[in-house]
């Protein structure tokens, strides 16, 4: 029998997503809603997105936007390989080698990338494998963008992704559901299951920052006619799945659902978690 945390810990977590999915479903893919949201910046004389032609749109929240996910992963990838640096250097054989690390200010990163491999591992798995999912969704379901479809001057018509979705196979080759771009900016919520990790008490930031960021990364493609709304929900929604089935494997339900410390709690902590001398 399910205890009140652990039954509040999967409503939140697994229980509001597939919620909000079912709610999407049934208000977007379901109906004209998401044709009739882009319609508003669609400009039927000229037939294009005026947005989509504006370079310097483009430039700023499609491809200078991509930095913040680029580098956080790469940073991922560098302190994970890191990690396993400094517990391969002892004492009594690399004493010279530790000497000038310390002296270069290299060894309290390699430290510090250590002490934390699990998390940089968890965010290099999380990262990989929600992209991994928008990908396999993508090319299993062959949505075409607005743009490309007849409704907005295209050659393909539009199709719901329940439409073509086969399980096994490549469905064809639209790759527009769900958005990808704005995948990019739902995979830092990683950083949200670190934060619960520690029970850092700025956690829920960390997420409403990230969430914040997904929606606008995707909002600013949908202005441009590269995706409809419903894409960004859908996309936020899997990527949410999958940052939290990997935290599940890498950290575990228990140490997840602890609340976060309080502000008198964190100096606490902080002493007990000091080795002793």
């Amino acid at each position: 029998m399910l205890t009140s945390s652990r039954y509040r810990f999967y409503w939140v977590n697994f229980g509001i997503p597939l919620t909000c999915a079912a709610v999407v479903f049934l208000l977007f893919d379901l109906t004209k809603i998401d044709i009739a949201f882009s319609n508003l910046f669609y400009d039927p004389t000229t037939r294009v997105f005026p947005l989509e032609q504006v370079h310097l749109f483009e430039k700023i929240t499609h491809k200078w936007a991509r930095i913040v996910p680029n580098w956080t992963s790469e940073i991922a990838i560098i302190g994970a390989l890191l990690s396993f640096v400094w517990p391969r250097l002892k004492a009594e054989k690399h004493s010279k080698i530790i000497a000038f690390l310390e002296k270069i200010r290299v060894a309290p990163v390699l430290r510090f990338a250590s002490k934390h491999r699990r998390d940089f591992l968890y965010v290099v798995f999380a990262f990989s494998i929600s992209t991994g999912v928008i990908h396999y969704l993508k090319g299993h379901t062959s949505v075409y963008c607005p743009v490309e479809t007849t409704q907005y001057a295209g050659k393909i018509e539009h199709k719901e992704w329940y439409q073509n979705f086969d399980l096994l196979k490549v469905a064809g080759d639209g790759r527009c559901w769900p958005g990808g771009h704005a995948s990019g900016g739902f995979t830092m919520l990683a950083l949200y299951f670190v934060a619960r990790r520690y029970r850092w008490r700025y956690s829920k930031a960390v997420m409403y920052g990230s969430l914040l960021l997904g929606f606008v990364y995707g909002t600013t493609r949908v202005l441009q006619g590269w995706h409809y709304m419903s894409h960004t929900f859908w996309a936020g929604i899997f990527v949410w799945l999958a940052c939290l089935l990997t935290a599940l494997a890498f950290y575990g339900r228990a140490r997840l659902e602890m609340p976060v410390l309080q502000r008198a709690e964190e100096p606490v902590l902080k002493a007990q978690s000091q080795p002793a001398n």
